[in-house]
């Protein structure tokens, strides 16, 4: 893919304050969740907002499971869900702090949710008692991500736990990791997305770079994994500003993206270990990626992360 076979178009009515969290249906709807303590659904076809609904404060994530249901979680503590077609609410359920990430499991119909209260809860919401298991990690939640089997968590101290969601979802003692590892990047943990095939995650850091890592921990395995230098910019002839690598997305085809704080969104092909591309300079930073089921997408929220404090910045925008 090159630029000029992109096309790009900018969604109305984006959010008011900072965009955290972007996630695609198989039918192009895109849900958005933000500091304003929004979440909006986009039809990203019509290029028109949908739906909203609100949390009482600060929505910190966001994910559909399936086409027709919506999951958010919020700085006011509560898990929702929200039926697409009905737009009937439902409070799940809460954490004791914070709620920073929450990721859907299709296989095992299981709503996962990560919080500053240092524990990932696992919640069938079919059920009139919805919580599953509560899983206790050493600290923080900053970033989780749900793949088929397995649900990988990245904590404050550069912690990454791996759990194998058919044993900690089948019984509520089974709350112990299938691997503890500490980030193989020295500084702190931002983003990290399981690859399409689930055989690793990538990880990103705060200092421009990002690591590809494998679950397999045979020495074959693992010495394939790696880790690159991104999102820096060196002056002519100056020093290298390095930028925090906020979040990845990945291609159905195992292709993916990364957006920093260099208001850059680059594009790289992880098994070559080359850039394919990098699109144009976006207003601001780059707070979230997310690329739709067929891959013809990529949504971009550019979106100030207060990197350098309260000062006046663009207007949150989406791009398609």
């Amino acid at each position: 893919t090159t630029n000029a076979t992109m096309t790009e178009v900018q969604l109305p009515s984006p959010p008011l304050d900072g965009i955290t969290g972007l996630s695609f249906n198989s039918l192009d709807n895109l849900l958005v969740s933000s500091w304003d303590g929004t979440v909006r659904l986009y039809d990203t076809t019509r290029n028109i907002q949908q739906f909203s609904y609100k949390h009482k404060a600060a929505v910190f994530d966001c994910c559909f499971g399936g086409d027709t249901k919506m999951f958010s979680g919020s700085l006011d503590k509560a898990v929702k869900h929200v039926e697409v077609l009905s737009g009937i609410e439902v409070e799940i359920g809460s954490h004791d702090d914070a709620v920073k990430s929450v990721g859907w499991n299709s296989e095992h119909q299981i709503l996962a949710s990560g919080s500053w209260d240092k524990k990932v809860k696992l919640w069938d919401i079919r059920s009139a008692s919805p919580l599953i298991s509560t899983l206790q990690l050493p600290e923080k939640i900053y970033t989780m991500d749900v793949g088929h089997d397995r649900i990988v968590v990245g904590t404050a101290e550069r912690h990454i736990w791996i759990y194998d969601i058919r044993m900690v979802s089948s019984s509520p003692s089974s709350s112990n990791p299938e691997q503890k590892r500490e980030s193989t990047i020295k500084f702190q943990t931002r983003s990290l997305r399981i690859y399409p095939n689930q055989t690793g995650y990538a990880l990103a850091s705060i200092e421009g770079r990002v690591a590809m890592e494998y679950f397999d921990q045979t020495p074959e395995t693992q010495i394939r994994k790696y880790a690159f230098k991104c999102h820096r910019v060196r002056a002519e002839g100056g020093p290298e500003t390095v930028y925090p690598v906020n979040c990845i997305a990945f291609h159905p085809l195992g292709t993916f993206a990364t957006g920093g704080c260099d208001n850059k969104v680059s594009v790289w092909d992880g098994e070559n270990k080359k850039r394919i591309c990098q699109l144009r300079t976006f207003p601001t930073s780059i707070a979230a990626l997310a690329f739709s089921h067929s891959g013809e997408k990529l949504a971009i929220a550019s979106s100030y992360t207060f990197e350098y404090g309260d000062i006046p910045h663009p207007a949150d925008s989406l791009f398609i």
